[in-house]
């Protein structure tokens, strides 16, 4: 009887959460944080960071696809906050996206109940902050949504299961940084490398003979890194909720914002062997170590730190050779192969270019020489309240226009279920990473120079990796395939964060004149509301 009322909770609950939409088919999951300031010391000097429940990096989320994740935050910073969640879909429901565009601030001394639903996901994420520069200050961490029992995964469950936070890191304070930005100017060089919060010394415990499995995201806040260990290879199986071709690697690179599984078999002799991770496509070089601890080992590491690749070709080579597992599930029992996006007809092309310049006397970053300044009311939440004024579709065009870099709140309107193809062309010299929310989307091609409608004839269009972050090499191009099915307002961005923070992102928009909440769900009762829509529900 006990049960029975507390099931009875939970679905009223729910429902009134959700304005009517009722999740209760499947399990839910309570999470309940606080988000403080602390005093850490990753690079060995004294810094302001940001802990959930008092950990550095915070928890991480255990989930199954399908689950409900119920995550009460409250914000005891003295200032606004928001989490985002890398590669959660929301499906239907972007209001819960945890971005500038889509859901109001937590003031602080507030808290606010995310509403999330993994819903036919799979695979290895992470959460993050995603306001005022606070991700330079932590407040991220892994999430893992594991497979149905009776749904087959195309490999022996592991002995172990780590998640390995890597990025690289500031000794300066966030609102250090953010105060530089704000003021006009670039970002130095970062100052080191993290391994889970750690400068150096983190330790993966292994038995020998057995095999382990490794969710590797690289949480940085700009530069690619290189992750290897010493004598030993890297079997990927997974990349952001896709199985892929398993194929072995010496080393893998990991593009911001980008999450990758391999699993490494403890096959060498007992021993220590270093964990290494550097950056790549840099001038100057940082380095970082951890280490693989076998449990009867009989010495320390030695030797040389293993090295990485150097060239870009390797890099690129390496990419191409990531494809998607087209006979494995996913997260139905049906094969990932099942849905032919090559045979697709394509309803629209979208050409991006990245450029940086200045505007007033100060830095800024665009995408098709707009530069995204954010409005003083989510879009989505005044897109919902037809509050007119915030933003106008269409303030960004499909195409490079080579025009100077200009201030706007860029938003591109697309059509709920339309099959797109979008272009990134990176003229710059650097390596780029972008990411869309609410979606995942097949690399169909990159290469160097400038893309054409000719550069089509070299696409993969049969077993092209599905994932929600790709890179685009420098004065290159990358292009992606996308079905629009997941209705509402997605920020497309790119990774290199002090880019995303000058205005180098938009916001998709999908939209439907649908009001069923079979396309997309109503705002939440609980949502927040600022700006233009307060006093609107």
């Amino acid at each position: 009887m006990l049960q029975v009322s507390v099931l009875l909770c939970v679905i009223l609950w729910s429902t009134a959460l959700f304005g009517g939409t009722v999740l209760a088919d499947d399990p839910y999951r309570f999470f309940n944080w606080n988000v403080t300031y602390g005093i850490i010391l990753p690079l060995g000097v004294r810094q302001q960071g940001i802990l959930i429940n008092g950990q550095f990096p915070g928890p991480d989320i255990y989930s199954q696809t399908n689950d409900n994740l119920i995550i009460n935050v409250f914000n005891s910073l003295n200032e606004p906050f928001l989490i985002s969640w890398e590669g959660i879909q929301n499906r239907k429901d972007s209001y819960e996206d945890g971005v500038s565009g889509t859901t109001c601030p937590i003031p602080p001394g507030k808290n606010f109940t995310y509403i999330l639903q993994v819903k036919d996901q799979i695979g290895s994420f992470f959460y993050f902050p995603s306001l005022g520069f606070h991700k330079a200050a932590g407040g991220f961490g892994g999430i893992r949504i594991y497979s149905r029992p009776l749904i087959p995964v195309p490999f022996p469950t592991p002995d172990g299961d780590y998640t390995v936070l890597i990025g690289d890191w500031y000794k300066a304070n966030h609102t250090t940084l953010r105060k530089i930005l704000d003021n006009g100017h670039r970002l130095a060089f970062p100052d080191g490398i993290l391994i889970n919060g750690r400068g150096s010394g983190v330790t993966f415990t292994v038995q020998q003979g057995k095999t382990y499995r490794l969710r590797i995201s690289n949480v940085g806040l700009q530069n690619s890194l290189n992750f290897r260990i010493q004598g030993h290879t890297l079997k990927l199986v997974e990349v952001e909720g896709t199985h892929t071709v398993q194929t072995e690697y010496s080393s893998l690179d990991v593009h911001v914002g980008q999450s990758y599984s391999v699993l490494v078999t403890a096959d060498q002799p007992p021993k220590d062997y270093y964990v290494v991770v550097s950056t790549r496509f840099t001038s100057q070089f940082l380095t970082t170590t951890g280490v693989l601890h076998y449990s009867n080992s009989r010495s320390a590491v030695s030797g040389p730190i293993p090295g990485g690749p150097t060239e870009i070709e390797w890099s690129l080579n390496q990419a191409r050779s990531i494809r998607q597992n087209l006979t494995a599930s996913g997260p139905r029992p049906n094969p990932q192969g099942s849905f032919h996006y090559g045979l697709i007809n394509l309803t629209r092309t979208i050409r991006l270019q990245n450029s940086a310049g200045q505007v007033n006397g100060k830095q800024r970053y665009a995408v098709n020489s707009v530069s995204y300044v954010p409005a003083d009311t989510p879009l989505k939440i005044a897109d919902y309240f037809k509050i007119g004024g915030v933003f106008q579709v269409g303030s960004i065009s499909d195409n490079p226009t080579g025009q100077a870099i200009h201030l706007g709140t860029s938003v591109l309107g697309t059509d709920y279920k339309a099959f797109i193809e979008i272009v990134f062309e990176n003229t710059e010299n650097i390596v780029q990473s972008w990411h869309l929310n609410g979606y995942n989307f097949f690399v169909v091609g990159m290469d160097g120079g400038t893309w054409s409608p000719a550069s089509r004839k070299q696409y993969n269009l049969q077993d092209g990796v599905y994932r929600c972050t790709t890179q685009v090499y420098p004065n290159s191009w990358t292009a992606i395939y996308i079905s629009l099915d997941n209705a509402g307002m997605w920020n497309l961005r790119s990774e290199f964060w002090a880019r995303q923070y000058l205005g180098q992102q938009f916001y998709l928009r999908v939209y439907t004149t649908s009001t069923s909440p079979r396309d997309e769900y109503p705002i939440p009762a609980n949502a927040l509301l600022c700006g233009r829509a307060l006093g609107k529900h």
